[in-house]
């Protein structure tokens, strides 16, 4: 059981990258730092904003309009913190009783 518990929370771990670095992809694509006819930055930014996208679209349709300030991946971020310590606090506590 313990194997599970870890693979869950690595996968938590590398699915919050894959978000941070689609939210600093979305900014220097937005800043015109990156530029968009490499198909190796584009490649990635859509294969995150692919992994992302389900999980966001209902957290944007959610929050209201900040205008142009996307607070959605921060909400994300905090729930799937949530999950990870709530799963660990759970079974911790039957393990060890």
């Amino acid at each position: 059981m313990n194997s599970l518990i870890i693979l869950f929370d690595q996968v938590i771990n590398l699915y919050t990258w894959v978000l941070i670095i689609n939210v600093i992809f979305s900014w220097l694509i937005a800043m015109n730092i990156f530029n968009t006819q490499n198909r190796i930055i584009i490649a990635v930014y859509y294969g995150t904003k692919k992994l992302t996208d389900p999980l966001l679209n209902p957290i944007r349709n959610f929050l209201p309009n900040l205008s142009g300030i996307d607070l959605s991946p921060v909400v994300l971020i905090l729930i799937l913190y949530f999950i990870r310590n709530l799963l660990f606090e759970y079974f911790y506590m039957t393990i060890a009783l």
